[in-house]
């Protein structure tokens, strides 16, 4: 067995502990790019705190998911106010952000001389700027992984800039920041971590590493996900949650995900829609068609027993199946109320053209086998409707 591992270069859990951010800082510079979500009054507290410790602090508002037009507006403010750290803090397309602008600091050129599928797909020679990634939403665990996902409007695609590179210098995750988010973000940043430790867990580059994370994060998700969402100031629930997403993170970055990430980014692309409600609405018909594949074509596959794990893990029952954990999904999906992929304006028409695009994604390649282009359109109708 082969397999690399490789994460954020530190990372701090635990309630309260966003206070280490302005002192980890001060270690590698003064002029301090806040890379923030659409209200940057949410990051108030930290900018006071930074420029209390003597730092000069330049917000930039990350408004909605990032596109390269918004990385490259990003990056002229950076080199304009000479920043020599970056700081994100938000959900994950802030620290997307962060990631982009931090890597593109410190190399030559614009983003999609670096970006894949659409761009050039150059490798990034140099360490991106000093980079800290604190999330308040707990879905991504974008703050441990080595990619940025930026939209290409012109091109109606969400693809990946991706390098070592990006790795945050420092990943500080503070359940408290997540305490009182909205229902319906809860629902669909959980069910995001929740479908990247199921699908990294069945993964063809699982390994023993990740392997623990998710077995350790699945049963989080399932029994503090509910709570979050119904309960929205529970600290526990919140804990487990992030907790769960950062387990996530550091699980997909190193196993890869499947056929529902696989569908997310060009759906991403072409819909305005949040990243977590179309991976929910696809979750438990993309385990139903991978199981009936591989019964039917792979039927000593080890994802077939990792599906049976997957049940037990999310129902706590000792006799649960694979099909235990399609209902477990189907159903909570609908008491989080994750509408069908129809409520986004995908049409039957869509349908060709986003499995041609899904062939494309990085994600698909870990699916536990190659769905036929028929399994795949029934995956897309059924979450569809």
């Amino acid at each position: 067995m082969q397999f690399e591992f490789a994460t954020a270069t530190r990372i701090i859990f635990g309630e309260g502990t966003v206070s280490q951010v302005v002192p980890a800082a001060k270690q590698w510079g003064s002029r301090i790019l806040l890379v923030t979500g659409h209200n940057p009054d949410r990051a108030q507290r930290l900018r006071a705190d930074l420029e209390g410790g003597g730092a000069r602090c330049f917000t930039f508002a990350v408004k909605g998911e990032p596109t390269v037009d918004l990385i490259g507006r990003g990056l002229d403010l950076a080199h304009e106010r000479q920043c020599d750290v970056v700081i994100a803090i938000g959900g994950g397309s802030v620290i997307d952000a962060g990631k982009a602008i931090a890597g593109l600091l410190t190399n030559p050129g614009d983003v999609m001389d670096y970006l894949e599928v659409v761009g050039k797909g150059n490798a990034l020679q140099n360490p991106a700027a000093p980079f800290i990634a604190v999330p308040t939403t707990a879905g991504t665990g974008s703050e441990v992984t080595r990619n940025a996902v930026l939209g290409v409007p012109e091109r109606q695609v969400k693809v990946s800039l991706r390098s070592p590179h990006l790795l945050p210098r420092l990943a500080v995750v503070d359940p408290e920041l997540t305490i009182g988010l909205p229902a319906a973000v809860t629902a669909s940043t959980g069910l995001d971590a929740l479908t990247q430790l199921i699908e990294a867990y069945v993964s063809i580059r699982a390994n023993p590493l990740t392997d623990g994370f998710c077995a350790r994060g699945i049963p989080l998700a399932a029994r503090s996900l509910r709570r979050a969402f119904h309960h929205g100031h529970e600290s526990e629930a919140r804990h487990d949650m992030l907790l769960a997403a950062l387990l996530s993170g550091m699980a997909l970055a190193n196993a890869g995900l499947g056929v529902v990430h696989g569908f997310a980014a060009p759906l991403g692309g072409r819909f305005t829609a949040p990243h977590g409600a179309i991976c929910a609405a696809i979750l438990p018909y993309g385990i139903e068609i991978n199981l009936r594949a591989l019964r039917a074509r792979d039927p000593q596959s080890v994802a077939l027993r990792r599906y049976q794990e997957v049940g037990r893990m999310l129902t706590g029952w000792p006799g649960a199946t694979a099909e235990n954990a399609i209902a477990w999904t189907w159903e909570i999906c609908h008491e989080l109320e994750i509408p069908p992929l129809k409520a986004y304006g995908v049409g039957e028409q869509d349908i060709p053209t986003l499995i041609a695009e899904a062939a494309k994604s990085s994600s698909m390649k870990g699916n536990p086998l190659a769905l036929t282009a028929e399994e795949l359109s029934e995956i897309l109708t059924r979450a569809r409707d």
